[in-house]
């Protein structure tokens, strides 16, 4: 009997282990969206959004209000709501103002149309594209595609370019390491819908950036952002990017979660 009472015991106190364990792991923080990373000996950061657990959002500044211009007058902006941000990254080309110059949505309205025009610059360089979305499903197109297939106005959208990755292939005009070397951001969307936030730390040329998001983050599709201004907010490790004038922001937040 002894022994049938210290065995019952012990599967007792591994079941009760097991339950302690289980309790832990779902009371345990995701980890924090940005981390650091490294390809091809270039210094990177690398932010993931999570349908699972962020939303996505663009914004140009307050409600009738001028462009933030910077991630710290977002934050600022914010006020309280400051501590539902996950990370936030500028991404959108933009004139002088800070106000788009592609395809822009904010809130399901509509600030300006898609920009198909011939021109100089990185904007320019064809094909450019969009990062948009709605219900926590995010996508990448390229501009012509997007005219093509998408058909109602998502939540949210920004246009810039080039293109870095195109269904599953580098942007035609990319060396494989080109000369024009400079900080860089950009985002691309794996084939489980998260979206994947990269800024460069060093220089780094248009090829090398693309076959990140290619190669090392399996993103079929994946769009430049902006250049020498790319800048970073990451609450987390209190990194909040100054610099030149910015212009549309994203801003990734944390998924509210409903009380039980």
């Amino acid at each position: 009997m002894r022994i049938l009472l210290s065995a019952l015991a012990a599967l007792a106190l591994a079941a009760c282990d097991r339950a302690r364990d289980t309790a832990s792991a779902q009371e345990a923080p995701p980890p924090p969206p940005c981390s650091s990373a490294t390809f091809e000996d270039t210094p990177l950061t690398h932010c993931i959004a999570d349908p699972a657990q962020h939303t996505v959002r663009v914004v140009l500044g307050p409600e009738d209000g001028s462009p933030y211009r910077s991630l710290s007058e977002l934050a600022v902006g914010m006020g309280e709501k400051a501590s539902r941000v996950a990370f936030a990254v500028n991404g959108g080309m933009f004139d002088a103002d800070g106000m788009p110059i592609g395809y822009y949505v904010e809130d399901s309205n509509r600030r300006h149309t898609l920009n198909r025009n011939e021109g100089w610059g990185n904007f320019h360089l064809q094909p450019n594209g969009v990062f948009y979305g709605s219900d926590g499903k995010w996508a990448v197109r390229a501009s012509d595609d997007f005219a093509a297939h998408v058909k109602k106005r998502p939540e949210f959208g920004t246009q810039s370019g080039p293109m870095l990755v195109i269904d599953g292939k580098l942007h035609p005009r990319f060396d494989a390491d080109g000369p024009s070397r400079k900080l860089r951001n950009g985002v691309g969307v794996d084939k489980h819908g998260r979206a994947h936030f990269v800024i460069s730390e060093a220089p780094i040329s248009f090829g090398k950036f693309a076959r990140y998001f290619r190669d090392e983050l399996n993103t079929p599709n994946a769009l430049f952002l902006d250049g020498s201004v790319s800048s970073l907010w990451d609450p987390n490790t209190g990194r909040v990017d100054g610099g030149p004038p910015l212009g549309p922001l994203i801003v990734v937040e944390k998924r509210h979660k409903a009380k039980p």
